[in-house]
């Protein structure tokens, strides 16, 4: 957890740059900056103003600085908050940040900056998970979804919904003191409408997990096909660079190779797989397996063929591909190397054609490989669950709110009513932090990155 110390850390990436960001938080951050600081008396200044001054050591000037103050409440922790703008050398960062801790400050750990903010009420738990999602976010989407969760849309929405079965528990506990009388004080049918209700909108939260998870980490996209059809080199076009070996030899590739690209503002994680044919080789053998356990796996697959195959041999590809029942695209690469004599089977209704050697067609594949997935959809005010711990207590709170749903219609006793409401306010509550525990925030936080 944390105490009432003054907290000290680096808040720009480590390594040499143009600038650094030093930041402190506690009742004593501007005392202790004020002891190091030669300019303007900090300590009689407004909040949000910014000074130019030196660092002082023992009256040996360490950098010129600018200080940025923010008096309390009016900061991101709540607390007095403190930023040192320094050049970015390691040796001015360090050496400043051992005159801090030397004045009174100690090393913050990770997170503790936002877990302040929580405790003091600046945010909640899920907004607080949300800033790690807005720091890590790769895509313009990831980032739309992060900074609508920071902003409090979602937990807004789970509020309202708490606030409503709080309610609705809190006359049938009042029940439970007059059960001698047989007073009834929740309508039971306005219950059975409320539940139904936030059934609908929990079950649209969980199921937004899938496009959220996507969205957060990349959509998993495999290249596959036959051996020498060209889906290293279709790696390379897409990126750009040579990640992959291209080899004319069959079976070059062995393990599959990885790598992202944003397309509009989705994130893909593209992978290269062993070319898919039956082999003694039990090296490549083991890599056609880990083709096809990469294709179960994924959200959309690249599937090449080659103007040198049959029509009966692209058939019987495609029926495969189809028993998968994953999101697919036929590609035909090598279209300039096309002629007369080459058919598609009747199975193969939609077919990109590209050259993957000679770039040909490649923008109009990532136009449509975009379509396909259709992530570029999403709405700007729509709440997308991408966090697997939300996930779980909306699943839970499913679980109770079926439960009462099977009491109404039972005639179940109130006790038990007011149990499983009581349950499905505690899950919810987990989400935005109205209920929680020590290990569950040191498990949050831990994973922060240290100054924020």
């Amino acid at each position: 957890m944390t105490d009432n110390q003054t907290i000290v850390a680096l808040s720009t990436p480590d390594g040499v740059g143009a600038i650094g960001v030093i930041r402190l938080s506690g009742k004593e951050s501007i005392h202790i900056i004020n002891s190091i600081f030669k300019g303007k008396n900090l300590q009689q200044q407004p909040s949000h103003t910014i000074h130019l001054g030196t660092i002082h050591d023992k009256g040996l000037v360490i950098d010129e600085v600018l200080v940025s103050l923010f008096v309390a409440p009016k900061s991101y922790t709540k607390e007095n908050v403190v930023e040192i703008s320094c050049h970015g050398s390691p040796y001015i960062i360090q050496r400043i940040i051992e005159l801090l801790i030397t004045a009174g400050a100690r090393p913050a750990q990770p997170g503790e900056f936002t877990l302040r903010a929580f405790l003091n009420g600046g945010l909640d738990l899920s907004q607080a998970e949300a800033v790690a999602d807005l720091i890590a976010s790769k895509s313009q989407l990831a980032h739309q979804i992060a900074l609508q969760q920071m902003r409090g849309g979602f937990s807004n929405q789970l509020k309202t919904l708490r606030e409503e079965l709080i309610h609705f528990a809190s006359l049938i506990e009042l029940e439970l003191d007059f059960s001698e009388e047989d007073v009834e004080f929740a309508n039971r049918s306005h219950l059975h409408q409320l539940i139904g209700r936030i059934q609908s909108t929990i079950h649209q939260l969980i199921i937004s997990f899938e496009q959220g998870n996507v969205i957060k980490n990349g959509v998993p996209t495999v290249i596959a096909g036959k051996p020498n059809v060209g889906k290293s080199t279709l790696l390379n076009a897409l990126l750009n660079e040579e990640r992959a070996i291209v080899s004319e030899i069959a079976g070059t590739t062995r393990d599959t190779i990885e790598d992202e690209l944003n397309i509009k503002g989705v994130n893909f994680r593209f992978i290269d797989t062993a070319g898919i044919r039956s082999t003694d080789d039990t090296i490549e053998a083991m890599g056609v397996e880990r083709t096809y356990e990469k294709m179960k796996n994924a959200k959309l697959i690249l599937y090449l063929i080659a103007p040198e195959q049959t029509a009966e041999d692209i058939e019987e590809q495609i029926a495969d591909l189809q028993q998968l029942q994953i999101p697919y695209l036929l590609i035909l690469n090598k279209s300039d190397q096309l002629n007369k004599q080459f058919l598609l089977p009747s199975l193969a209704t939609v077919v990109v054609e590209i050259s993957a050697k000679n770039g040909i067609g490649i923008e109009k594949l990532k136009n449509i490989i975009l379509e396909k997935i259709k992530l570029h959809h999403v709405e700007n005010d729509g709440t997308i669950v991408s966090n697997i711990r939300h996930l779980e207590a909306l699943q839970q709170t499913a679980n109770h709110l079926n439960r009462v749903t099977e009491g109404l219609n039972q005639s179940t006793t109130s006790d038990f009513l007011a149990l499983d409401i009581r349950q499905a306010i505690y899950h919810l509550g987990l989400i935005t932090g109205s209920v929680s525990t020590d290990d569950l925030l040191d498990n949050i936080f831990s994973k922060f990155c240290i100054g924020k």
